[in-house]
């Protein structure tokens, strides 16, 4: 396994001096949302240590689809009875389905370039989807009629737990499904860092039309820093290119804020099997208020006015979803950033 030291010196530093001397360093993980091959669906809607079953969900989903990148065939779940029902279509096609829960996850992938995920060594990816019914409900009156959401939410992440404390390096990997495309007139955020009282997110990687910004190209993946500020840094973007991973660890030092000591955000980026590189230096990126990272696919909807949430226009008939995998966190406080498995 190869590493690098997230100290923010020039690159070429530390491309050059600091990879041989901590070659054989072992990161200690804080999380890890890599799913095992042997996963089956019906495990995601258990307490399972990896990812929370109190995922984001919606209220009165009654048919969601569900996605076999094997075959790349469309599969209506349904609930022949009350309550929670777990389908297993054939021996690689899982179709989860829970009551009001808006997302479905495929396990034990096969004939897709899966391994091309930096860190899926002997782990599988995940498909996280959105429909028509995908529509978030913290309560029955705060309904989100404006987005289409669906996010996978780390176990171990309570909002206040040791993953936003000291220095850690967030990893992940995601793909597109050629047969659940996103609408790129639109505004996607496919990972985020929401503080732990809901008022901004730290961290977001965003594609499509960026509302309030002009977009050159949006098949784009472009990471900013903390959205509280007007406008938002643009940390790093990438073309969002199709048949291939694309590989972030992204390094966040949330110690305090005291000078000469600054919140910072480090990214690092490859594509399909090769090695990440860093690709910024730290930068100064308000990182504060802890909070929960997920990982999905959030939709804002069109011409929302002062309240995009509930306002926002959604057409009909969305079938759409986003691969990921390599999902873990690690203690960089050393210096340690995992560069290959």
């Amino acid at each position: 396994m190869h590493f690098l030291s997230s100290n923010p010196q020039t690159l070429t530093s530390l491309v050059l001096s600091v990879i041989a001397a901590v070659k054989a360093q072992q990161c200690s993980l804080q999380f890890d949302g890599r799913v095992p091959g042997a996963f089956s669906a019906a495990t995601f809607d258990t307490q399972n240590n990896i990812f929370s079953p109190k995922n984001v969900f919606g209220q009165g989903s009654s048919s969601l689809y569900c996605v076999d990148v094997a075959r790349l065939d469309q599969a209506p779940c349904s609930y022949p009875v009350a309550g929670e029902q777990i389908f297993f279509d054939d021996p690689v096609q899982y179709s989860l389905l829970r009551s009001s829960l808006p997302l479905c996850f495929k396990c034990n992938i096969s004939d897709v370039p899966w391994r091309a995920a930096q860190f899926d060594v002997n782990t599988v990816p995940v498909e996280v989807t959105i429909s028509d019914q995908s529509i978030f409900a913290p309560s029955a009156n705060n309904v989100q009629t404006g987005f289409r959401r669906a996010e996978l939410l780390i176990a171990s992440n309570t909002g206040t737990d040791a993953s936003t404390t000291g220095v850690k390096t967030l990893h992940f990997s995601l793909m597109k499904d050629a047969q659940r495309p996103l609408n790129l007139s639109h505004e996607y955020q496919l990972v985020f860092l929401e503080s732990n009282d809901f008022s901004t997110n730290q961290i977001v990687l965003k594609t499509g039309t960026i509302l309030g910004q002009a977009t050159a190209n949006p098949d784009t993946l472009q990471l900013f820093g903390n959205v509280k500020q007007n406008p938002p840094q643009l940390l790093f973007s990438t073309p969002f290119r199709p048949g291939a991973f694309h590989n972030f660890a992204v390094t966040l030092d949330f110690n305090a804020l005291n000078p000469p000591k600054q919140r910072t955000t480090q990214v690092f980026f490859s594509a399909g099997a090769s090695p990440l590189q860093a690709v910024t230096q730290a930068l100064k990126n308000d990182v504060s208020g802890q909070g929960q990272f997920h990982f999905g696919v959030l939709k804002k909807g069109l011409d929302g006015g002062n309240d995009i949430v509930k306002n926002g226009v959604q057409e009909a008939g969305i079938n759409e979803g986003i691969i990921f995998g390599g999902i873990f966190e690690e203690d960089s406080s050393a210096g340690c950033v995992s560069l290959s498995p």
